[in-house]
């Protein structure tokens, strides 16, 4: 699934080779990223003459400068998607969005010596039509404002899933196409063409199950390819679609150096902290909700969980269904509203749909030292951890010509089966398998895996299994079988199931599957402690 910060909705290949003017930034450093046990990219942002991208493989950095999908970018060598680099580079603040692709163009040629070419090629897509009778759809009222958005949830009720409603007025079928895509990519992996050839624009709203939830709704589900030839009368089906696509040539792996005293050079980063916020202890019957980010800068959460202001704080890596060491025990079950503002939200550039992850982890850790007089340390413990060991290896070798890298994304729904998810892995180490475990699967890896398997060379496997409950523990076993305390373990001489496949947790699938085993052993991991932490916030 797409994941990654988007830089701009325009196909927009703009550099000099391609006939556009160069351009660059005036100071870029780049360097490898420090390692972070679930990376993924963050950034993307151009704010006061500042341009940060953090832990952005090779991939993201060509999607970023070209405005392609990320399965889009094409050939490479194996490392493409494997190493990452951060980016902080200086720029006007009024630089347009199509410049600073440029100059991203540009970066990477000159420090990378990347070479890229265009050309167009059939790719995976899902294609918007026309179904058999008449759409329902209404042409749109000469009113307000275009576009579609999520309508509040329903109340939670026993047994029923609410599905997810999408309200949209003035909208395209192009915009209806780019909507499905953002809205529904669970289902919708890749992306939505428009081939309906309807004009103008219309009014319409659209109910679908989200695909976590539709084996969990039973009867009441409805999938959105369902949901769009019901309640639209139009038809949605993957197909491929003739697609320009960047091909990489060639690539160096290791960045020419940045200059000496490059960072004193560089714009300041923001300020880490909130202009003005409201903290204060939830109602004890509060749902959790709010808006998230709001133009102008501001944040809206509502009965938000303590625990996860601390995980957002400090580190995925706090497991707060674990228990925070030193923590007391209100801290577990304490929920608050926070209602905040910021100019660096409010001054996101036109490039940016997103804050920099790392920004607002240092906006809600000053938040919670100030207000909640958090204070806390990291210290080495020895905690329940993995070993990756081979027993009967079920591997392929590698063909050597893929990238390496695991993608992950839903399996395909199944009636009545289990909601799963499945890993396809290319060009693997076991070395690089491990260490991947704790974003293949983070529930059950809290800390890093280790590989102890003994296997040499790549190897090319899809790993299928059940994500853990919300109550599953997070880094190693309570049960002595391998598997988290509110997972049962498999009785000794119960049936194995019939397909390898079906309803497995990590530790089954990787037996089964592989060949292989999840060992648990007790070393010494980094953990975060708190000190001190006060349950009533400081007068706002």
């Amino acid at each position: 699934m797409r994941s990654f910060a988007y830089l701009g909705t325009i196909f927009f290949l703009s550099h000099a080779g391609f006939g556009q003017a160069p351009a660059v930034f005036s100071v870029a450093d780049v360097h490898a990223s420090p390692y972070a046990a679930r990376p993924n990219m963050s950034g993307g942002v151009l704010r006061a003459g500042r341009y940060v991208v953090r832990q952005a493989n090779m991939v993201d950095l060509v999607r970023a400068a070209y405005g392609v999908e990320a399965d889009d970018v094409l050939g490479g060598p194996s490392w493409l998607e494997m190493d990452r680099f951060d980016v902080v580079a200086k720029a006007s603040p009024a630089t347009t969005p199509e410049t600073l692709q440029r100059m991203l163009q540009a970066l990477l040629a000159d420090r990378f010596h990347l070479v890229v070419h265009r050309e167009t090629r059939p790719m995976p897509a899902f294609v918007l039509s026309m179904g058999k009778g008449k759409p329902k759809l209404k042409e749109a009222a000469a009113r307000g404002d275009s576009g579609c958005q999520h309508e509040p949830p329903q109340p939670p009720q026993p047994g029923f899933v609410p599905p997810s409603v999408i309200s949209c007025h003035g909208v395209t079928m192009e915009g209806l196409a780019a909507t499905l895509h953002l809205m529904a990519g669970t289902y919708l992996p890749s992306p939505v063409t428009d081939a309906t050839g309807l004009q103008g624009t219309w009014d319409f709203k659209l109910e679908f199950t989200p695909r976590p939830l539709f084996t969990r709704a039973g009867a009441d589900g409805i999938t959105v390819f369902d949901a769009v030839d019901k309640q639209l009368g139009l038809k949605l089906e993957a197909q491929k679609v003739p697609t320009t696509v960047i091909v990489v040539e060639s690539v160096n792996e290791k960045p020419t150096p940045s200059p000496p005293g490059v960072t004193t050079s560089l714009p300041p980063p923001p300020p880490a902290e909130f202009e003005v916020a409201v903290l204060k202890r939830s109602a004890p019957d509060a749902e959790i909700g709010g808006t998230g980010f709001q133009p102008g800068g501001r944040v809206d959460l509502l009965g938000f969980p303590l625990t996860e202001l601390i995980r957002i704080a400090y580190g995925s890596q706090i497991d707060p269904r674990e228990g925070i060491p030193g923590a007391p025990k209100w801290v577990n079950s304490a929920n608050y509203d926070l209602v905040a503002k910021s100019s660096t939200i409010a001054n996101l550039s036109p490039t940016a749909n997103r804050l920099d992850d790392e920004d607002f982890a240092r906006m809600v850790r000053k938040l919670l030292e100030d207000r909640l007089k958090l204070a806390s340390h990291f210290e080495d413990r020895p905690e329940t951890a993995y070993t990756l060991v081979a027993d009967k290896p079920k591997l392929k070798k590698a063909d050597p010509a893929n990238r390496a890298g695991c993608k992950v994304e839903p399996a395909p729904i199944t009636p009545g089966g289990a909601r799963l998810l499945q890993a396809t892995c290319r060009n693997m180490t076991m070395a690089q398998f491990a260490d991947r475990l704790q974003s293949i699967a983070p529930p059950y890896c809290r800390y890093a895996v280790l590989d102890g398997s003994g296997l040499e060379g790549a190897w090319d496997f899809t790993l299928t299994f059940i994500p853990v409950p919300a109550r599953a523990g997070g880094g190693g076993g309570r049960n002595g079988s391998g598997a988290p305390a509110s997972i049962p373990a498999p009785s000794v001489g119960a049936p194995v199931a019939a397909e390898p496949t079906g309803g497995m947790t990590l530790f089954e699938a990787v037996e089964r599957q592989l060949g292989m085993k999840l060992e648990m052993h007790k070393r010494d991991v980094p953990v975060f402690v708190i000190d001190h932490i006060e349950e009533k916030p400081v007068d706002n």
